[in-house]
């Protein structure tokens, strides 16, 4: 009787890596399928609309573009510190951070939109690098888990993003109750609703994986990642590249709250990431730390979100969303761990008379 077992792989496969988001996508929607169907819902359709119908209807782009825009920025970030073997769950906070600098940079500064624009923008990277500062020093000097750290002070950012825009920034004229005074400055709109910070998404993504691929630091990220033993070894100043890569990764997300500012809300919301930074923490994994990959995954993520209202017309709950990635995130970190592994032939054990 033929017999097999799993054997551990020296190197994991790359083939299985890279298949895997692939298939985690797939059986996320067959599995999306079995239950709507079993609770007395057309599943195929619901399935179909979800993933399909947005990338066949034109007029959903605008939406879906505005919402990848954020995911792309962020993913962008955390792949950075992915490829350094850094974990930066603070993205949710450094986005809510980013944008609170940016609306405070746009209401309390005067000036040219051109220049306003820039500066805005160097107000949202600073408000993300500052909130990743002390996690960043606390990993570097002293060791502490960055999970943690970077996990926690994202409640701290919301909450506070809820105070300045329910007390001191409130904007009374609105109808909405956390909501600050307009941001006077717009990014430059794209196509409808859609603004340049898609562009500017995109172009991050190129950029940063010409620096990763190209330049002696994206090198030496690459190389503490992987092995922060034989980087010292080897000379690499690791500790310096953890900080580095940490702080960009916050600068980064905190850029994305900045557009969501000033390409599509124009001021400061409570709620204003639309859980876009924990997201890009699935937009990061998909991509297997690629920074081109990051456009495709946060993509197929913005289909998903853009999923909520279609969702809403066909009597289901949009937390609905939110178990489809918990679904793909699960089916990829199952494929992560048996790509460590492979299917080998086993000898029958021979009795002795």
């Amino acid at each position: 009787m033929m017999q097999f077992r799993l054997e551990k792989r020296r190197e994991p496969s790359r083939f299985m890596l890279y298949a895997t988001p692939v298939a985690a996508v797939a059986l996320t929607m067959l599995l999306g399928a079995i239950i709507f169907s079993a609770i007395g819902y057309d599943g195929i359709g619901a399935v179909r609309e979800i993933f399909l119908t947005p990338l066949t209807n034109s007029l959903k782009w605008q939406d879906l573009g505005v919402k990848a825009a954020p995911l792309i920025i962020i993913g962008v970030g955390l792949s950075i510190s992915y490829r350094a073997n850094v974990w930066n769950i603070g993205a949710e906070g450094q986005f809510n951070m980013g944008a609170l600098f940016a609306t405070a940079a746009g209401i309390f500064i005067t000036g040219p939109t051109p220049v306003m624009l820039v500066v805005i923008f160097c107000a949202g990277a600073l408000g993300g690098l500052l909130w990743i500062l002390i996690p960043t020093l606390a990993r570097a000097y002293a060791d502490v888990n960055e999970l943690i750290t970077t996990l926690l002070l994202n409640f701290v950012a919301a909450l506070f993003v809820y105070y300045v825009s329910t007390g001191p920034w409130r904007d009374k004229a609105s109808h909405m109750l956390a909501s600050t005074f307009k941001v006077p400055y717009y990014v430059p709109d794209l196509w409808g609703t859609l603004h340049w910070g898609l562009i500017v998404a995109i172009a991050m993504a190129i950029i940063m994986a010409g620096i990763l691929a190209y330049t002696r630091w994206g090198y030496e990220v690459r190389i503490s990642g992987a092995n922060p033993h034989a980087a010292r070894y080897a000379g690499i100043p690791v500790r310096r590249r953890i900080i580095a890569v940490m702080l960009l990764s916050g600068a980064i997300a905190g850029v994305a709250g900045m557009f969501e500012v000033a390409g599509t809300i124009h001021r400061l919301q409570g709620g204003i990431s639309n859980n876009f930074g924990y997201v890009g923490i699935m937009v990061a994994v998909l991509a297997r730390g690629s920074s081109i990959g990051v456009i495709f995954a946060g993509a197929l993520m913005a289909v998903i979100l853009n999923a909520g209202i279609v969702l809403q017309t066909k009597g289901l709950n949009t937390n609905t969303v939110l178990a489809l990635t918990g679904l793909i995130l699960f089916f990829t970190a199952i494929g992560d761990e048996f790509a460590h592994y492979r299917l080998v032939r086993s000898r029958p054990a021979t009795s002795t008379s």
